[in-house]
């Protein structure tokens, strides 16, 4: 029991400030949070125009399927229309 006692009643030491080459990133870390922001914005970028991409080619694939359906439609009702003759007796 003694030694702690001993160790709570010593004081501290000073605190030193550390070396401020130690503490501050230099341009070693700037260039590398540099490079990082870059290669966000260009993945971020990248990653907008493919999405803007594929909603552009899912409004014009929808809109070539209702101009086909549309066109299956019309020919479907003028087919129709002329293959039947009203006069023509039923079986």
């Amino acid at each position: 029991m003694h030694p702690v006692i001993v160790a709570l009643a010593t004081t501290p030491s000073p605190a030193t400030t550390p070396d401020e080459s130690i503490v501050t990133p230099g341009p070693l870390g700037f260039a590398a949070i540099a490079f990082i922001g870059v290669a966000v914005f260009l993945l971020v970028w990248d990653m907008l125009r493919r999405i803007r991409r594929g909603r552009y080619r899912e409004e014009v694939n929808a809109e070539l399927d209702a101009e086909e359906q549309a066109r299956a439609a019309r020919d479907a009702s003028t087919t129709d229309d002329q293959d039947i003759d009203p006069a023509a007796p039923r079986s």
